[in-house]
């Protein structure tokens, strides 16, 4: 094969949409520029220039540079081959999991933390079924269509933060989790047929745990307090707590207790007027009679 043909086979920045460095993300932008200043000491420390290197490793030359000084941030499989054709004894490999954590937006990040630490999460969902929850294909069905449309390797890099959150439920000790759901949110086919399915699948799983409440807002229920938008409440072992409204206080996190107060107010009207966790598993059931 001619070099012509194999530079135009090595992954270029056109082949990389999505993987660009938030500047706004201190964390994430300190991360990339050490994985990159070390690739960048790795390559010459055994005297390969940047060209060379990049193929062997797949790259372009210029995508190499970028990556070297902080402007990319680097595939996983990058870091493994880099690894392997620099010799760096696992040094590069075991920056990936630093590196997978930019990839997911900063303020997906900051909840996927509180939601660690958690002891009870309490959430009331009216448009949408709540992350924590959602099946891959019905997350990446919601994601994609967002408009104006994400590029494909966007959709996926938020699926897969979305999908991580979930971890959340392998916790030990485990944290109380309490969700309300509206009807009419289960009864759309989001994703086609097969999609849906599983997503009430999941639900019908998740809503038979010993820690988790899982209730159903019912349509033929004609006002509520949440209708101004989703309530989701954390709190934490030490006594804290933190809370958030889309229709109080102007949709920023609260953590006075007075604001708390008026967010559990809510929250606990809610799901008064929900149906019971027995009856929303049995609703579940009629909806997967339906698909």
């Amino acid at each position: 094969m001619s070099v012509d043909g194999e530079v135009r086979q090595l992954r270029t920045e056109a082949d990389e949409p999505g993987w660009e460095v938030d500047p706004d993300d201190e964390w994430g932008v300190a991360v990339v520029a050490t994985v990159g200043r070390q690739v960048k000491l790795r390559r010459e420390a055994v005297g390969m220039r940047a060209g060379d290197f990049g193929k062997s490793v797949g790259y372009g030359e210029d995508l190499v540079y970028k990556i070297e000084s902080g402007k990319r941030i680097p595939r996983p499989e990058f870091l493994d081959r880099a690894d392997e054709v620099l010799g760096a004894g696992g040094l590069l490999s075991a920056m990936k999991e630093d590196v997978a954590k930019v990839r997911y937006p900063k303020k997906v990040r900051a909840l996927a933390k509180m939601e660690a630490t958690a002891v009870e999460i309490a959430l009331y969902e009216c448009n949408i079924i709540a992350g924590l929850l959602q099946t891959q294909e019905h997350a990446r069905s919601v994601i994609g269509a967002t408009q104006p449309p994400y590029s494909p390797d966007d959709v996926e890099r938020m699926v897969t933060a979305r999908v991580a959150r979930q971890s959340v439920f392998e916790r030990d000790p485990a944290p109380a989790l309490s969700f309300v759901l509206e009807e009419g949110v289960l009864r759309r086919p989001i994703g086609g047929r097969m999609v849906w399915r599983q997503q009430l699948e999941r639900l019908h799983q998740v809503g038979r745990l010993h820690n988790v409440v899982l209730q159903v807002m019912p349509m033929n229920c004609d006002t509520h307090s949440g209708l101004d938008g989703r309530i989701e409440l954390l709190k934490f072992a030490d006594g804290t707590a933190v809370g958030r409204s889309d229709g109080a206080f102007n949709g920023r996190p609260v953590h006075d207790p007075k604001h708390l107060r008026i967010l559990e107010l809510r929250y606990g009207t809610i799901r008064a007027q929900a149906l019971s966790p027995r009856e929303s598993l049995t609703l579940i059931e009629q909806l997967l009679g339906e698909t």
